[in-house]
């Protein structure tokens, strides 16, 4: 019951944020751009008010959340594939194999991943997979080193021994025993890495180097709102950076929740 309970706010936050960026959109249809309604402050007709290009950014907002959603969590499924597979080599083979393995995830996670990730959506710009492939690639180390110390952990216990000794081979032990085990730590780095990613997105299109603006997200939504701004519309810049921030909350709170019923706290 403790811990039905410390899952439920940020479950239900997250719920009524997916729900908004499914129905909402649905709800609105096709965006239209109308320069008759151009800077609208909220109101009962435009609850979040309207941009530059005349778009109802209540509409535009929900689009660009389920954007973002959609990429941080397909960057966080192939992250986590990748530290997984290279944890469980190190963590199967042991000595030099291990040492080389975890020397390259070392210098991967020492480069700077903004400017990694920077240089890698350079090369194709406004690319969907771009951005996904340059946020996917600076964050495997780190699932990597938790998922090889809980193989290794467990690769030294007296059931591996007795596999070894059975006859079984390093891929069935890895199959069988490794790989389970740090499934729980796998599935938490996940929920954790999803608003990693939405954050890191959300910089790249910050910096006009992510998504074009007819595919919004709400990194891009906040690069366009900087011009707004300056003119007053507060509202451009507030409601996607508070939809942002909402997110995050609702999705690193889960992780938390999630690691620490796992942990018997």
């Amino acid at each position: 019951m403790r811990d039905a309970r410390r899952f439920l706010p940020p479950a239900v936050l997250l719920g009524v944020l997916v729900a908004y960026a499914v129905v909402v959109p649905l709800l609105a249809g096709p965006t239209t751009v109308d320069f008759a309604a151009t800077l609208r402050p909220p109101s009962l007709a435009h609850p979040f008010g309207t941009d530059h290009s005349g778009h109802d950014l209540f509409a535009w907002v929900a689009r660009g959340l389920r954007v973002s959603l959609v990429i941080a969590l397909g960057c966080a499924v192939v992250a986590v594939t990748v530290g997984v597979a290279v944890g469980a080599l190190a963590a199967s083979r042991g000595g030099l194999v291990d040492a080389v393995v975890m020397r390259v995830t070392d210098g991967v996670n020492a480069l700077p991943h903004l400017l990694l990730g920077i240089v890698v959506v350079a090369f194709f710009p406004g690319s969907l997979v771009a951005v996904m492939a340059s946020i996917a690639v600076t964050h495997w180390p780190q699932v990597a080193r938790v998922v090889r110390a809980e193989m290794l952990a467990v690769r030294s216990s007296a059931y591996v021994d007795a596999a070894y000794l059975a006859g079984a081979g390093r891929l069935q032990v890895a199959r069988e025993h490794l790989v389970p085990a740090a499934t729980p730590q796998a599935l938490v780095a996940l929920v954790m890495l999803v608003p990693h990613a939405v954050w890191h997105e959300a910089t790249l299109s910050f910096l006009g180097l992510g998504l074009p603006p007819d595919r919004a997200s709400l990194g891009t939504l906040l690069e366009v709102a900087r011009g707004d701004v300056l003119t007053g519309a507060w509202w451009t810049l507030a409601f996607p950076a508070a939809v942002l921030v909402l997110a995050t909350v609702a999705v690193s709170g889960l992780g938390r929740a999630w690691q620490g019923a796992g942990h018997g706290a």
